[in-house]
């Protein structure tokens, strides 16, 4: 994500906030894969891209998506970068 760290909670709102139709996508996704798909989805929407690893996704954002959720955000290490889910997520 263009290397920005630093995320106010206006910033936040207008580029992460889950709306309607996004949740929808999400249907029976659970725990993990919901919130991974969501942090990728979200972070395609501002990027234009694909995130390559997890450490190009600030802190502050998978904290704001899982909130969202109703996830713990620590169920976001246990996603998988190598496996089917994330291909078929992209």
């Amino acid at each position: 994500m263009n290397t920005k760290r630093n995320w106010e909670l206006d910033e936040l709102i207008d580029h992460f906030t889950m709306l309607p139709n996004e949740m929808e996508l999400l249907g029976n996704k659970t725990g993990t894969s919901r919130l991974g798909f969501a942090i990728i989805l979200k972070f395609f929407q501002y990027e234009a891209s694909f995130p390559s690893n997890k450490n190009e996704i600030p802190k502050e954002v998978i904290l704001y998506i899982s909130k969202q959720l109703g996830i713990d955000a620590s169920t976001f290490d246990n996603y998988d970068w190598a496996g089917r889910n994330i291909k078929y997520h992209r």
